[in-house]
């Protein structure tokens, strides 16, 4: 078998052409697909060949074809970005959902922060603390909202809603705590309403800073 050159290897000859040598190669490849040496051996010939074709071609003697010199091409071209359909969210919802820089969400951020600490730091026992800092978070989430678009409507609208959300969302978890907090001796009856509230206005606060700044 080392006597014999890559094309007698394969069974071609110098002037058979790639579709013929390659067609060999597989051939034998398969014929021989128990023997491992014979397999090596015939992949070195295949190679040697293609190595010396492609020589020749650079020496201007032959025409390799593009398939050898350029097989990338064969590859199934990936679809364009460009023309895939991109899913869009809907209209209404692009309008209402703002992207806001980290400046604003930090500002927003800070004064809703500064409400919560009033509201835990001066607590009263009628709710008036709770009150007028649920007032002042009104009014700042409108100022935020309407300076966006310059619609006083559509700020009223959304912070309406978020003031109803998040105080419907802390009356419930206020309620949801209820349980445990009395069984250990955390509240007592007298002192849950301000705990409700408490809660309820924390949470207003959250979703208040929520629609004010990732809403438009």
């Amino acid at each position: 078998m080392s006597d014999q050159s890559p094309y007698e290897l394969l069974g071609v000859t110098q002037e058979s052409s790639f579709d013929e040598i390659q067609d060999a190669r597989n051939h034998l490849m398969q014929e021989h697909s128990d023997d491992r040496p014979y397999q090596e051996a015939i992949e070195a010939a295949y190679d040697a060949i293609l190595m010396e074709r492609l020589r020749m071609r650079q020496e201007g003697k032959i025409k390799v074809p593009d398939r050898i010199r350029f097989p990338e091409k064969l590859a199934l071209p990936m679809p364009s970005m460009a023309k895939l359909p991109i899913k869009q969210s809907p209209a209404w919802l692009q309008r209402l959902i703002d992207t806001p820089t980290r400046r604003d969400v930090l500002i927003s951020g800070g004064i809703f922060g500064g409400l919560a600490t009033l509201s835990l730091v001066f607590p009263s026992a009628n709710g008036s603390t709770l009150s007028v800092a649920i007032a002042l978070g009104i009014l700042v989430s409108l100022f935020l909202l309407s300076r966006k678009e310059n619609k006083l409507g559509r700020a009223l609208l959304l912070t309406m809603a978020g003031l109803v959300v998040g105080l419907g969302l802390g009356a419930l978890l206020a309620i949801a705590c209820k349980g445990p907090l009395l069984s250990a001796g955390l509240a007592t009856l007298d002192s849950f309403d301000l705990l409700v509230g408490t809660v309820a206005t924390l949470t207003t606060f959250l979703v208040l800073w929520i629609v004010s700044s990732f809403f438009r």
